[in-house]
Order: C-alpha cells, then structure tokens, then sequence
C-alpha cells in the first residue's frame, strides 16, 4: 500500500555550472519540481510512493519516468498528454539565494483536472502531500489539488502541504486567499519562515505557528533556512539548530526536508524525532548542485547521529 501521494509538477532542471578550468559556462541536467523532490527524498528514506501528475509526451517525461522508476516511486497515476509539454527550468545557484527562468507555461501537469485524480488510491494512503505550487500553475490544477484534499480529509488520510510561494506564478493576495483555505484543510503544515511573513504579516515565528495551528493544523514545521526549524505539535514545541555545512546549492533542500520529515514522521509518529532528521538531510542536500542528486538516504542520516 502506497504510504505518501505526492501531487504537483515536476520538472526537468538545467543547473548553470562556471567550468573553470575550461572557461566556459554549462548547464547540468537534473530534476525538480518541487513535490517531486520531497517524493524522492521520502523514498530514499524508505517510504512507499506514489506520484500524481501529468507529463507531455516528450524525451524530459522519459527522463523524468526514469527517475523515478530508479527510485522506485510509483508513477502509474501520472498522465501523458501529447498537446503539451513537459516543464523545464533553469537554474543560476549560489549559496545565498537562486535565480530561476521557467518554462512552464501550459505544461502538461498544469492541464491536471479532477477526473485525473486516483480517488482510491488517495484514499488509502496515509498522507497525501501538496504544496502551493501545485495549486498556482493553472486554475485547473488549483481545482483538483481542493478536490484532492477533500478527498483525503473525507478518507482519514492525512494531509501534507508546503506553503512553497511563487510569486511569479500568482499574486500575493490571490496565494494568501489559496493557501491560508489550504491550511486550514491540512494536519501537517510545512511553510518556510520567508514564505510566512508574507502571507500571514506577522514577524514572530512563534506568532506564526500559533496562527497556522489556529487554522487547524495539528503539525507545524517552520522551516528557518540556514536557522534551522521550529516544530510543534500543539503540545510541545522545539527549536532545531541547522546541521553545520558548507553550502553550495540551496535548491530543493525544504522539499528534501519535507520528504525526509514525512517519511520519519511515519515510522516514528514524532514530528520532533522528524525534524531531527529533515533538518541534517536539508543541510546536507545544499552541498551538492541541483534539487535532486544531493538528497541523502535514511542511512547517510543514521551515520551522523551515531558518530
């Protein structure tokens, strides 16, 4: 039985890379989109995944089936549509901050509609996880994430959802609107500290967990950056110092933090235990260039915290 439905985009990533000794500029091919990510870093965690898309009929959905057939995640449920493309991006990295260029403009996944959606399987998952990114690429995809969760909250699955604010895809009052209703429909919230300020207007951490539990959430991981996470369970709440690095790359680590969070949080049913490992496995993802070659295993974790 699938354990973790992921739904959203994914994306092929063309990572920019200063060859030195060459003198000259190439892109690295990887992989994003950012349920994808947090698919994978679930998976090499040890969770059974099933991935919820579409794709176009492309050689970048080859590759991206390849992945995840590699990882062994479930992709049975991702549509091909031959009228449209498959996503892509491009990255400029650096250890501060990314700089993307999108062409994603009526990609396949963004053609996702209700009827797409595996009803069932959502069903009998534990947790479906989403993100706003999901529901900002078309009013059609936004649509069907809603109908997702309500399927999921109907079934007793647990809903997951990273706030994962774009701007460039929506408006800041449009994705306030959209992601404050989803919030308040999911038990496991995963915002980011920079996407919160701007969607609730409050300066407090604390200020901002007390509000999304408000909302309903039972779980709330505030992730911090380079600062860590704050967890909270209404009961408890713990800060969690980052794992020390030297940082290269800082694309994907919040979704390998929300992989690795989900996929212990399952095993242990202890969001501390969770954020514990999600925040090394985050850290450890920006050493490397790209979203998804980075992200460590359950083991590489376990390593750490035995020494």
């Amino acid at each position: 039985m699938t354990a973790i439905v992921c739904l959203g985009e994914p994306l092929v990533e063309f990572t920019l890379i200063d060859d030195q000794a060459d003198k000259r500029r190439v892109y690295l091919q990887g992989f994003g989109g950012d349920t994808s990510n947090c698919a994978i870093a679930a998976a090499r965690f040890g969770a059974k995944i099933s991935f919820v898309s579409a794709l176009g009929d492309d050689r970048f959905a080859m590759m991206l089936r390849k992945l995840w057939d590699n990882e062994k995640i479930d992709h049975v449920n991702v549509k091909t549509n031959k009228a449209y493309p498959t996503g892509i991006y491009f990255v400029s990295p650096d250890p501060a901050g990314r700089n993307f260029q999108y062409y994603r403009k009526d990609s396949a996944a963004s053609k996702i509609n209700d009827k797409d959606l595996p009803v069932e399987l959502i069903e009998q998952a534990k947790i479906l996880h989403l993100s706003a990114i999901s529901q900002a690429i078309s009013q059609t995809a936004c649509a069907s994430a809603i109908y997702a969760m309500e399927i999921a909250r109907a079934a007793g699955t647990l809903v997951s959802y990273d706030t994962n604010l774009r701007l460039n895809l929506w408006p800041l009052d449009q994705a306030t609107q959209t992601i404050t209703a989803a919030i308040k429909n999911c038990d496991i919230a995963l915002p980011s500290l920079d996407d919160s300020l701007l969607l609730t207007q409050l300066d407090d951490p604390d200020q901002i967990i007390d509000l999304y539990h408000d909302y309903g959430a039972s779980i709330v991981a505030l992730k911090l950056g380079a600062d860590g996470a704050l967890v909270s369970d209404r009961n408890t709440r713990r800060k969690f110092a980052p794992y020390p690095v030297t940082a290269i790359d800082s694309t994907g680590a919040g979704d390998t933090f929300d992989g690795a969070f989900l996929a212990t949080l399952l095993t242990t049913d202890c969001p501390f235990e969770s954020a514990r490992r999600a925040t090394i496995a985050a850290a450890l993802t920006t050493t490397g260039m790209g979203a998804v070659a980075p992200i460590p295993h359950a083991e590489d974790i376990e390593k750490i915290l035995t020494n």
